[in-house]
């Protein structure tokens, strides 16, 4: 063999082998695993964080747009936009809310110029996981556990929305591929479960008082529904009206939902994430509406950053 020949037969070996390489490397990718975490509740998981900085609003203060804009919070929030100004969305982060889907990005909250714990949970599990991350919000306003959530084993009518939130997280998990396309080839692993609602049991002192009981019920009941015996589970605390809460229905649930997280068999896989530390007051945030955070953006940036957190530390070996 020649020596023009021998180099020849060398430079082909290794595109072979390089080829081998790409190919074995594609096929492993494609058998990857995405990442799915569903996250309910009524209208505070809904989303009503304001986006745009209205200057008629308290000069836009606790909105998206000033905290990225504003020299105090901007280094903070700077990942959520791009360098044109235009709201960031991440390739590896996809997110299905009641039919609306996409790469995550500022805008799932109840409407499009809304955020919702979404914006902080996603991005808080999108940079700690290797796979694809999907999220699936179930979350209608208004919506009380004791009766609209209401799990089997609490016994009485099964809530409607209950049975909707399983249909549903069935139907979008059976359907991924064609949703996102980018996952034909992956299965599904559902990672994480997220809750954050209460005001409408915190108003009902029936509700009030079973809340705790409903709540176990409710994680034990959707492992259940769904196959996953120890899925992780993280309630956020409705804890709207901050550290000066004083009404005793109030006070009781959020005692309920801490409570209903230490309970038997749940230890390591459900955790508490307390949010009355998110609370703006109206004087930094968009409106006077503390049922509704004061729809300030940060508080519900943060409430999401608390459950991404609270969820990373139920399966750290998932983590990069």
């Amino acid at each position: 063999m020649t020596r023009l020949h021998s180099a020849n037969y060398c430079w082909s070996i290794l595109v072979l082998a390089m080829l081998v390489m790409t190919t074995d490397c594609f096929a492993a990718d494609a058998g990857k695993s995405v990442r799915v975490f569903i996250l309910a509740g009524q209208s505070n998981m809904e989303g009503q964080g304001e986006i745009t900085l209205n200057p008629k609003k308290n000069e836009g203060k606790g909105s998206l747009e000033y905290l990225v804009k504003n020299e105090a919070t901007a280094p903070k929030y700077k990942h959520l936009i791009n360098k044109d100004g235009t709201w960031a969305s991440r390739e590896d982060v996809q997110i299905w809310y009641l039919g609306r889907t996409g790469d995550l990005k500022a805008g799932f909250g109840v409407k499009e110029n809304l955020i919702g714990p979404e914006l902080g949970f996603g991005t808080i599990v999108g940079n700690a996981i290797d796979e694809p991350v999907l999220l699936i919000k179930v979350a209608w306003g208004g919506k009380s556990l004791g009766k609209d959530f209401r799990p089997p084993s609490s016994g009485g009518e099964v809530g409607p929305y209950y049975k909707e939130m399983i249909k549903l997280v069935n139907q979008v998990m059976s359907e991924a591929d064609t949703l996102f396309p980018q996952y034909k080839g992956r299965s599904l692993e559902l990672a994480g479960f997220g809750w954050h609602q209460g005001w409408n049991d915190r108003v009902n002192q029936t509700f009030n008082d079973e809340y705790e009981v409903n709540m176990v019920n409710f994680i034990n009941d959707v492992r259940k529904e769904l196959k996953a015996p120890k899925l992780p589970f993280v309630i956020a605390e409705t804890g709207m009206s901050g550290n000066e809460e004083k009404h005793p229905r109030a006070l009781s649930l959020m005692k309920a939902q801490a409570a209903a997280a230490e309970h038997e068999g749940f230890k390591g896989n459900v955790a508490f994430v307390g949010t009355k530390a998110f609370f703006r007051p109206k004087e930094e945030s968009p409106v006077s509406q503390e049922f509704h955070w004061n729809r300030n953006a940060e508080t519900y940036y943060l409430i999401g950053q608390g459950m991404g957190e609270a969820m990373l530390k139920l399966f750290p070996k998932s983590a990069k």
